[in-house]
């Protein structure tokens, strides 16, 4: 990420994902930071979406370093899996799979910026970006279908939007904004691929928001882009 504070940590949550992951080599590769933190279920300490003590625990374990945080890039969401699929109808949906969906798209995301947004610098660029989806937006919404999942990543828009108002306050050159990483070949997305789509691997998607977060100014913050860095409709 170019800045003109060198060095400095970065985030990835969601790091053993399949944009995650290459995130983290992306990162690392890039040598722009003095460390690359990659969380998960999985790392230690680990995050757990759904358990707000885990994401604490987390941002007191960066807090904890001596470098300052310039990125935060959530990687996370939730499609499909444990028995929940994209609802094509309005008969498909049941609270469950709503719960689900708006607890990882939506009220995840905003504990993240709960607890990381405070741990960025005051001066300097830095960058807290989430992966939101263009399903998620209201204009761009000609098909229907996939209530849970649109309407959870259209939540989280707001809550980015919001976030990134308070943001500016107090630490006016940090942004924060939502990212349409496109259709990646990775087990949350490629199985609903469209005919005629074109679906990219990791790496490629990775260089691509790489290339975004770089391009990135403060008069940028709360916005909805999509992997090529133009603006999406709300």
């Amino acid at each position: 990420m170019d800045t003109d504070e060198k060095g400095g940590t970065a985030v990835v949550i969601g790091g053993t994902g399949g944009i995650g992951a290459a995130m983290v080599a992306a990162l690392e590769q890039s040598g722009a930071f003095a460390e690359v933190i990659g969380f998960s279920r999985r790392s230690d300490p680990a995050i757990d979406l759904l358990d707000e003590a885990s994401i604490i625990s987390a941002a007191n374990a960066v807090k904890a370093r001596q470098t300052e945080l310039r990125l935060v890039f959530d990687a996370t969401g939730f499609l499909h899996g444990d028995g929940f699929s994209p609802e094509k109808s309005l008969s498909a949906m049941t609270p469950e799979h709503m719960t689900r969906a708006f607890a990882i798209n939506a009220i995840g995301p905003a504990l993240l910026m709960k607890h990381f947004l405070p741990l960025l610098p005051r001066h300097g660029k830095s960058v807290f970006a989430t992966l939101s989806a263009k399903v998620g937006s209201i204009t761009d919404n000609a098909l229907g279908g996939w209530y849970s999942y649109r309407a959870s990543k259209a939540a989280l828009n707001q809550l980015v939007h919001t976030a990134a108002i308070e943001l500016a306050r107090r630490k006016p050159d940090a942004i924060c904004v939502a990212l349409h990483p496109g259709t990646v070949d990775t087990g949350l997305s490629s199985d609903f691929a469209k005919s005629g789509l074109i679906v990219r691997q990791p790496p490629e998607a990775a260089a691509q928001l790489m290339s975004v977060l770089d391009s990135l100014t403060p008069d940028e913050t709360g916005g909805f882009y999509d992997y090529r860095g133009n603006p999406l409709p709300w």
